[in-house]
């Protein structure tokens, strides 16, 4: 297989950008780096497609592999032929290898062998082929053998039959037919194994739908379903069509030596080998694309919340709430330096609102505190009614954000919280986390393993191996494309930048505990363990901000710094100009871009992102997504009624619609159907995890605890 090709097909691009590209993973360099700083070379491929690409080129050369070795086994054992090695080289897939090696893979004692090891190949031969003119039973006779185990005639049609049953079922084109035709029109089925018992999977009680038509989201609830032993589930095929079709393909018709045993053996076959293995194989096809879907999902959520834009410039007051072990609050300036740490008890069994209003009195007060982050856990409820009473008594603007504590349990028990917070409890720690959350989301999250989040669906039914790597992937893509300040960055959050390791990561902060402050890039390359290569692949990415080169903090990379320098002065500018915020309008100054990039010895594509950052220096992406709503007052469940229009903040997504946070601690539901007035096939066309929308209320079911909007009004 000419793998470049098949890319190049796969990706609908050009096949010099997937040479150049895999040529460029093959020598080390990172998504992130390929993606930003070496778009000539790829014709600009983003992380997205070289993502996909970086995937496929992995999983196509394990598949050649496996063609390597599956031809060498065959070849061993005398039984190669060009037509087989022809069909082997050009199989696409691992399943259809797998097909074509199935008659000669090694097999453990099955009915067939053991038939065999009883010399009854011949008379599987005789009824293959249709080739006497005597019955079968007298045929059976000359292989009685007392000696080999066959008592009688009958044992020895058995005995044959298995032989014909194993090799039909080996037959690679038979099994290709047979899958299609499963799939094209056959039919998922499930039923409840207890139907009086309540539970979520009621849906999938009495359910069917054509396999070819399945929802992501319902074969892993299905999954779900049969793994907690609720519910049965089943492919059923068009059992008769298939072997009808499976009898053609075997026995000659209008043969007057045809005998009945031949057409049990091509019923056992399906029954037996052949239909259990399909839908073995069509259930695990299901659940690998809806994990595909899922994890596309997932990662475009995780890639939403955490390009949150930071709320800076607040002094927060990080709220993790709870019961009986109380309210644990921590103080955190606009820097995300802990001020305070304390345990309030508002909430039941202790009750002290008005004890827990002093205090939250005094704290305002004292730190001049200006917005509070609540999470949205245990007694969530009951501590946003307090806080919204305390906002009233108070003089002082305060405002409250919900934030989801999602993972803030397990950062702070984790040993990473420890070394940060040594002086705090576990409770406290999580508060803070809440807190630095709201100030800088991309910050604190990649403290935490991105499957902890929670902004995907049935996350712990997929291979937690592909979630983890496309999830860490997806931070990596972000990190980078909104820089980190190397002098701040905590090495969780360096970590994530191309080409640096956990250790290095570690020897990074080491280096600057040490020495101070970084005051040029180039100071990197003295960080024990960082050689040239990683410092080109991370150099770019990391922003110096009031260092001795203003170009070290933006996103030039210092492979260009001479080629900027030299486009500054031909512009009359110098790059101190960058200290004042940037160089508004230097792009329109450049009137012949091809031209003025030859001369520097540069790409068009690189010049235009020198341009860019010479224009906003260190810019954040991340500034203009929606910003979080910031609130003053309570809304309960109660206090909905069909009609009312409201903001919201979208909080999850799913396949089939979009979980929103209207202020009320349930957030509503958007379905699908609901979000638009054209057809989309998936929510993400429409929203994203961050956005602020308005929404309708259309139902209220306060016992179920259930909101149905819609963004239709």
């Amino acid at each position: 297989m000419d793998i470049i090709q098949k890319l190049t097909e796969e990706l609908e691009v050009r096949k010099w950008q997937v040479e150049a590209a895999v040529k460029l993973i093959d020598e080390g360099n990172t998504i992130p780096f390929i993606s930003r700083y070496r778009k000539e070379v790829t014709g600009a491929l983003n992380d997205e497609q070289l993502r996909k690409l970086d995937e496929r080129l992995k999983y196509l050369r394990n598949l050649e592999e496996k063609k390597t070795q599956v031809l060498s086994a065959i070849e061993e054992q005398g039984k190669l032929t060009e037509e087989l090695r022809a069909q082997i080289e050009e199989a696409q897939t691992q399943v259809a290898v797998d097909d074509l090696y199935r008659p000669y893979r090694p097999k453990r004692r099955t009915r067939a062998t053991m038939a065999k090891e009883k010399g009854l190949e011949g008379l599987a031969d005789i009824i293959r082929l249709q080739m006497t003119g005597r019955s079968l039973e007298e045929e059976a006779q000359a292989y009685i053998s007392e000696d080999k185990g066959v008592a009688s005639a009958e044992e020895a049609v058995a005995g044959a039959k298995d032989i014909l049953a194993e090799l039909i079922s080996d037959q690679a084109d038979y099994r290709t037919r047979i899958r299609e035709m499963t799939w094209n029109e056959g039919i998922v089925t499930s039923e409840a194994k207890d139907e009086g018992q309540e539970s979520v999977y009621e849906t999938y009680y009495h359910f069917s739908q054509p396999v070819s038509r399945m929802a992501g989201h319902r074969t892993l609830a299905l999954n779900r379903g049969e793994a907690e032993k609720m519910l049965t589930v089943k492919v059923e095929a068009p059992e008769e069509k298939i072997v009808e079709w499976l009898e053609r393909q075997v026995i000659v018709r209008d043969n007057p030596n045809t005998s009945p045993a031949l057409r049990e053996a091509v019923e056992d076959s399906y029954a037996r080998l052949i239909r259990p293995a399909i839908e073995r194989e069509i259930r695990n096809q299901l659940t690998e694309q809806a994990q595909d879907g899922a994890i596309q999902v997932f990662g475009k959520n995780l890639e939403q919340l955490l390009m949150q834009p930071p709320v800076s410039g607040h002094v927060v007051l990080g709220w993790d709430p709870g019961y009986r072990n109380g309210c644990k609050l921590a103080v955190v300036d606009a820097t995300g330096k802990v001020l305070d740490a304390l345990v309030i008890y508002p909430t039941a069994p202790k009750n002290q609102i008005e004890e827990s209003k002093k205090i939250l009195k005094k704290l305002i007060e004292k730190y001049q505190i200006t917005l509070i982050s609540l999470g949205n856990g245990t007694a969530s409820r009951e501590s946003e009614q307090i806080i919204a009473d305390l906002l009233k008594e108070i003089p002082q603007k305060v405002q409250y954000v919900i934030v989801s504590e999602s993972g803030a349990s397990i950062y702070s028990a984790s040993k990473l919280a420890a070394e940060e917070f040594p002086d705090l409890d576990v409770g406290q720690r999580s508060a803070a986390s809440i807190a630095r959350r709201l100030q800088d989301p991309l910050a604190e999250l990649v403290k935490i393993d991105p499957k902890s989040i929670g902004v995907g669906q049935y996350q712990y039914d997929m291979d937690q191996k592909r979630l983890g790597e496309a999830l860490s992937g997806v931070v990596e893509d972000v990190v980078n494309r909104v820089g980190v300040d190397l002098n701040t960055a905590s090495a969780p959050l360096l970590e994530y930048v191309s080409g640096i390791t956990k250790t290095l990561a570690k020897n990074i902060v080491a280096h600057r505990e040490e020495n101070g402050r970084f005051t040029e890039r180039r100071q990197l390359l003295k960080v024990p363990k960082l050689g040239p290569k990683a410092y080109e692949q991370c150099a770019g990415f990391l922003r110096i901000m009031g260092g001795t080169n203003p170009l070290d903090g933006t996103g030039v990379h210092p492979e260009s710094y001479e080629a900027a320098e030299k486009l500054l002065k031909s512009l009359g500018y110098t790059s101190e100009d960058l200290t004042h915020g940037g160089i508004r309008g230097i792009s329109k100054k450049v009137r012949h871009p091809e031209k003025t990039a030859e001369e520097l010895g540069i790409g068009e594509l690189t010049m235009k992102d020198i341009l860019q950052e010479l224009e906003k220096p260190a810019r954040d992406p991340r500034d203009e997504m929606p910003r979080p709503v910031l609130r003053s007052d309570v809304l309960d469940m109660e206090d909905l009624k069909p009609g009312m229009v409201l903001k919201g903040t979208v909080r999850n997504i799913i396949d089939f619609g979009a979980f929103v946070d209207i202020g009320v601690h349930q957030d509503g539901l958007v379905h699908i159907s609901q979000m638009s007035d054209r057809f989309i096939r998936h929510p993400l066309e429409v929203v994203k995890i961050g956005d602020v929308v308005e929404v309708k209320v259309l139902g209220v079911d306060v016992a179920k605890k259930r909101i149905s909007l819609t963004m239709k009004l």
